[in-house]
C-alpha cells in the first residue's frame, strides 16, 4: 500500500513537470527507507534478512541501488552492542559465577556482531587468543515473535512465485534460525568442519575451544575482512579469494557431510598466510538429501544435453510443477541457460552485471515469467539460499576463474553430464549458438543436437 501511494505521488509530480529520473530515485529512496523501517521492527531476524535482501540489492541498476545499500547497511548494523554487565550476565549463566577464571583477559568491547549475538576478543586461560560469541538475552523469544510476523507476510510469496508455498518458505527460514539459536549444534558443526579442513593449505576453520549454554569460544582469526577486499582489493587477489569461496562451498558437503549454509562476506577473512579463514557454522544442515544428486544430474542434463521437452519432464518428476499446471518449458530453458555458462567455459567471469541479469529474470512479476510457473520444493531452500549468497559474494568480487573445473571436482553428477556434452559430435561451445539452437528446437519440437 505504501509503495502504491508513492507511485501515485510520483505520477502527480511528473504531471507537474519534475524530471522522471529524479522522481524515480526519490521513490526508490523512500521505498528503501520504508523497507528498513518495517524490517527494523524485527528483533531476532533483522540481520539475517538484511544479509539475504542485500543480495537482491545487486539486481538493481547502479543509480538505484545506493538507497537500498544505505538502508540495508543500517539494518545490518542496527543491533546496539550489549552493555558489559549484560555480557557478563550471559557468561555467568553459561560458565558459572567464576567465568573469569577461564580467561587471562576479556575485552568488554564488541569485536564483531553476529546474527543473534556479538563476538568479543579474549585470551583463554592457556594463552590462546579466542573469539567469544555471546547470544543476545531474549534472542529465542525475539526470533519466535519475528517468525509469527513473517508468517503473516507469507501471502506475499505468490507475487513472485505463485506456485511456491509461502508458509513452507517461512518454515524453512524458521528452521534455519532455530539452528543458529542452538549453540551446542553449532559447535558440533564447527568441529566437523575444523576436522575436515584441518590439513588444508587453502583454508582455516577455527577449532572450538569451549561451548556452554549461550556461549561459544573458538580460536581467534586475525585477517582482512572480505568487505575490504571488495572495496579496494587488487583484481588478482579478488579472483583468488573468490575461487577459494567457490571451492569451500562446493566441497563442504563432500568433505564434512554438512552444507556450509552462510557464505556471506562477513564470514570470511583473508589470513596473513593467504589462507581463507571461515567462521559461523550455525546454519549447516546435513547434506545432501537423498533426492538431491538425481535432481542435479537430471536438471543439468536436460539443459545441456536435452531440450525443452526434457526440462518439462524433469520439473514434473522432481516436484517443481505437476500435470495440472502449464509450463513454458522453452521459456524456462532460455532463462536457465545462462547458469550453464559456468560449466561451458574453461574460465568464467561472474560479476554484478551478470548476477543482475539473472536476478531480474527471477524476480520479474510479469505473468510471462516462466519462473512464476514453478514451485520450489521446501527441501531445496537451504541450498538455494546458500547458493544465492555465494553468487552474491563472488559477483561483488568480480571473480574470474576456472569455475567449471572447481564445481566438477566436487560434483560427480555434473561431471557425468559434462562427459556426455564433450562427446556429442557437432556440439557447439559458443553459448549464443547453443541458445539459437535451443530456440529452433523449441519451435520444431525437437531437442537441439
Amino acid at each position: 500500500m505504501a509503495f502504491a501511494g508513492r507511485q501515485v505521488a510520483g505520477a502527480s509530480k511528473r504531471a507537474q513537470g519534475r524530471p522522471a529520473g529524479e522522481i524515480d530515485r526519490e521513490i526508490q529512496l523512500r521505498t528503501a527507507e520504508h523497507m528498513a523501517e518495517v524490517l527494523g521492527e524485527l528483533k531476532g531476524c533483522a540481520a539475517k534478512l538484511g544479509q539475504v535482501l542485500g543480495i537482491y540489492e545487486l539486481a538493481l541498476p547502479p543509480e538505484l541501488a545506493e538507497p537500498y545499500r544505505i538502508a540495508l547497511g543500517r539494518l545490518q548494523d542496527a543491533a546496539p552492542p550489549m552493555l558489559p554487565r549484560t555480557v557478563h550476565a550471559v557468561l555467568a549463566a553459561s560458565f558459572g559465577p567464576d567465568w573469569r577464571d577461564n580467561f587471562r583477559e576479556f575485552d568488554d568491547r564488541r569485536a564483531a556482531s553476529a546474527t543473534i549475538g556479538q563476538v568479543h576478543r579474549a585470551i583463554w586461560h592457556d594463552g590462546r587468543a579466542v573469539a567469544v560469541k555471546v547470544m543476545y538475552p531474549g534472542a529465542r523469544a525475539a526470533v519466535d515473535s519475528d517468525l509469527r510476523q513473517l508468517r503473516g507476510l507469507a501471502w506475499l510469496t505468490p507475487v513472485f512465485a505463485p506456485h511456491t508455498d509461502g508458509r513452507a518458505v517461512v518454515d524453512e527460514l524458521a528452521e534455519c534460525l532455530r539452528m543458529e539459536l542452538d549453540f551446542e549444534a553449532e559447535a558440533r558443526s564447527q568441529r566437523r568442519f575444523a576436522d575436515a579442513y584441518a590439513d588444508d593449505p587453502d583454508f582455516r576453520v577455527p577449532q572450538v575451544v569451549a561451548q556452554r549454554g549461550d556461549v561459544i569460544v573458538g580460536e581467534w582469526l586475525d585477517g582482512i575482512p572480505l568487505s575490504h577486499l571488495i572495496a579496494a582489493g587488487a583484481q588478482d587477489e579478488r579472483n583468488r579469494v573468490g575461487m577459494l569461496a567457490v571451492r569451500f562451498f562446493w566441497s563442504s558437503a563432500p568433505r564434512s557431510g554438512l552444507l556450509y549454509g552462510d557464505p556471506h562476506p562477513g564470514n570470511f577473512r583473508v589470513l596473513p598466510d593467504g589462507r581463507l579463514g571461515v567462521v559461523d557454522f550455525g546454519a549447516c544442515p546435513a547434506w545432501p538429501p537423498a533426492q538431491f544428486p538425481a535432481l542435479v544430474h537430471d536438471l543439468a542434463d536436460a539443459l545441456i544435453n536435452g531440450g525443452p521437452a526434457d526440462l518439462d519432464l524433469v520439473t514434473r518428476q522432481h516436484g517443481f510443477t505437476d500435470d495440472q499446471r502449464g509450463l513454458d518449458s522453452a521459456g524456462l530453458a532460455e532463462k536457465l541457460l545462462p547458469f550453464t555458462e559456468l560449466l561451458r567455459h574453461e574460465t568464467f567471469r561472474l560479476d554484478t552485471e551478470w548476477l543482475r541479469g539473472r536476478t531480474l529474470d527471477t524476480m520479474s512479476p510479469k505473468l510471462s515469467n516462466a519462473y512464476r510457473q514453478l514451485g520450489i520444493p521446501a527441501y531445496l531452500m537451504p541450498f538455494q539460499r546458500a547458493l544465492v549468497t555465494l553468487l552474491g559474494l563472488i559477483a561483488q568480487l568480480g571473480t574470474t576463474g576456472p569455475m567449471r573445473d572447481e564445481i566438477l571436482r566436487w560434483s560427480p553428477e555434473l561431471s557425468a553430464v559434462m562427459d556426455r556434452y564433450r562427446t556429442r559430435t557437432g556440439q557447439p561451445t559458443d553459448l549464443n549458438v547453443v541458445r539459437l539452437r535451443r530456440v529452433g528446437a523449441a519451435a520444431t519440437g525437437f531437442a537441439a543436437g
